[in-house]
């Protein structure tokens, strides 16, 4: 599969990619952070896992080591 330019790239900015970037991931963080002042942040996955992970070995170390 060849790569194929954008039909319009001879008239764009070379910055504009970038900027255009940039202001998708501001919207993106201030999306968040409404998100967030809203009440509807949610605990990531991993942090879930890691709590889960800690509880179980900590009633496994006093199950065997006691």
């Amino acid at each position: 599969m060849a790569y194929r330019e954008p039909a319009d790239s001879g008239d764009r900015d070379p910055e504009q990619g970038r900027r255009s970037w940039v202001e998708r991931r501001r919207q993106k963080i201030a999306d968040e952070i409404a998100r967030n002042r809203r009440g509807e942040y949610t605990v990531p996955t991993w942090v879930l896992t890691l709590i889960l992970v800690l509880i179980v070995g900590g009633w496994l170390a006093l199950i065997f080591l006691v």
